[in-house]
């Protein structure tokens, strides 16, 4: 059992002088990343932040973000990851409902004004001290480089040992706010035993080892990039190289360049690096991606040609992994030595020390092969939901048995096969929308009466939104300005793609919207071309 700086440390003892990150022309060695985030913990500690005192990130995947995440870990506050792509509603909520004391921002990324959103919602949230600033400096706040200055101080650093001994490996370390099904998002409360054993457990299946380079493309806010990728990689030495910002043809150059060995993503993801490849390929100039040697598939179903193909055409070994951020968040994985239609058709089996059963309504327990909701129960499942015990009961029953909302089979050799999901969440690129947050912002628009939205089929991201509309006497929607509504209002991935206006919903006798034939509507229009697709308008 060990806590996330822990790890960190026994890895830059093992491998002082090997490669941590490459990004840019920049090289940070294990020693050089130690030294700063012990720099920026005793930092912290002289800002005044205690022990269990939570201080959010809102960055994209640079170096940054690491040495944040570790830092924050070592001075014994928790965590706060923040979705780069939330709007000003979303990250008031999330910084007031954490009670954070602080924030880093990545200030002027893609030309977002971070630190100016933080100042518009600042005077509603009370607890929150300082705002520390990455890249450009913005006024009422701190630049980066003033707070390792500050962590120079003698008295500061030895603060810091003396508390970094007392961080337990089962104190909360982190917490990850999912999208909440009742219009807030849920903030999964995961010790440093949750991600550190997951982390582990993950890339030993993986084979990995200090020889090993991930590129990292998913995002460090998500589980995928933190636990899977920064912790899975930091565990056994290999590097990573950061990405920002995804782009096929721009991370297919840097697996080239730096002899990539690991690369995760959703399917989406990986439907690009083939479409890229294939066309480089036709014009006589395919990337070299030789260096490739296995990877992780998550966060979305994968289709099984996807999985075939990157498996020939990029000679990707890759994993399948199927999880969710209060498992901390993988539950099974496939093995290398699995058959091919159990790779490509199944999710795996389960993690050492993780059991799952698949349950009925009553949550009793299915024959195999019968559906039902997943629950797992094991080390990775996390404390709860902050500040929310009745939601945290509604999901972890008293013999800590997680029940998923997913549902899936089991069959008689322990694989596990996902066939739903029991909630009417959609995936979109990896990431969890649920359509109760969607409707209460577009229920705020003048010319909105009713609305339903569903997840319907997408070529890249997997499912996109589709809005049912009904709207107000004498008003009639235009689909770009109610797509642009959402746009302003809610992170880019939860605008819908899809509007259609004016049609009865199906009900029930009691009167509730039939999703699920809402749904089927929706994938028929798009399969027989009946709806346009919208995109948001550039400002």
């Amino acid at each position: 059992m060990r806590t996330l700086s822990q790890v960190l440390e026994d890895t830059a003892r093992k491998f002082p002088d090997r490669p941590a990150i490459f990004y840019e022309d920049r090289v940070t060695t294990f020693r050089q990343l130690v030294e700063e985030v012990n720099q920026l913990a005793a930092g912290l500690i002289r800002l005044g932040i205690q022990p269990q005192d939570k201080v959010a990130i809102w960055m994209s995947n640079v170096p940054e973000w690491i040495t944040a995440y570790f830092a924050i870990a070592k001075a014994g506050g928790v965590v706060v990851p923040m979705n780069t792509r939330y709007r000003t509603h979303e990250v008031e909520y999330i910084l007031g409902n954490a009670e954070a004391k602080a924030v880093f921002v990545h200030q002027g990324f893609l030309g977002a004004d971070y630190a100016g959103m933080v100042a518009q919602v600042r005077g509603n949230l009370p607890l929150l001290r300082e705002v520390i600033t990455v890249g450009d400096s913005a006024p009422h706040s701190r630049p980066l480089g003033e707070v390792l200055a500050l962590g120079k101080d003698g008295a500061a650093r030895n603060e810091l040992e003396n508390r970094a001994k007392k961080v337990k490996p089962t104190d909360c370390v982190f917490i990850l706010y999912t999208s909440g099904t009742t219009g807030h998002p849920k903030g999964a409360m995961l010790s440093h035993l949750n991600m550190s054993k997951n982390a582990e457990q993950i890339t030993e299946i993986m084979a990995i080892s200090e020889k090993d380079l991930f590129l990292l493309a998913v995002p460090f806010f998500h589980c995928f990039g933190c636990v899977m990728g920064i912790l899975g990689a930091y565990t056994w030495g290999a590097g990573i190289v950061p990405v920002p910002v995804f782009k096929a043809d721009q991370t297919l150059a840097l697996i080239q360049k730096h002899k990539v060995s690991v690369v995760y993503g959703v399917p989406t993801m990986f439907v690009l690096w083939l479409e890229e490849q294939r066309k480089a390929k036709a014009q006589g100039r395919p990337y070299n991606v030789g260096s490739l040697r296995t990877g992780i598939m998550a966060g979305a179903p994968c289709p099984v040609e996807v999985m075939r193909g990157t498996m020939d055409e990029l000679g990707c070994n890759v994993c399948i992994a199927y999880g969710l951020t209060e498992a901390s968040p993988v539950i099974t994985m496939t093995r290398f030595e699995d058959p091919i239609d159990k790779r490509v058709e199944t999710v795996g089996k389960t993690l050492p020390g993780v059991e799952v059963k698949i349950v009925d309504g009553e949550r009793r327990e299915v024959p195999l092969g019968e559906p039902g909701e997943l629950a797992c129960r094991g080390y990775n499942v996390m404390l709860g939901y902050w500040k929310n015990p009745q939601a945290t009961a509604e999901v972890i029953d008293k013999e800590g048995w997680l029940y998923s909302g997913d549902l899936a089979t089991l069959d008689n050799e322990g694989y596990v096969r996902i066939v739903g999901r029991k909630k009417d969440m959609y995936i979109v690129g990896g990431f969890n929308v649920y359509p109760a947050e969607v409707e209460e912002v577009l229920f705020t628009h003048p010319a909105v009466q009713n609305v339903s939205v569903v997840g319907v089929p997408d070529p890249v991201f997997g499912e996109v939104g589709m809005a049912f509309i009904i709207p107000r006497a004498g008003h009639n929607p235009d689909p770009q300005e109610i797509v642009d509504f959402c746009a302003q209002r809610i992170a880019a991935f939860k605008v819908p793609r899809y509007i259609v206006v004016g049609m009865d919903f199906p009900m029930t006798a009691s009167g509730k919207v039939q999703k699920y034939k809402l749904q089927e509507i929706g994938k028929q229009l798009v399969a027989e071309g009946k709806v346009k697709r919208t995109e948001p308008s550039r400002k």
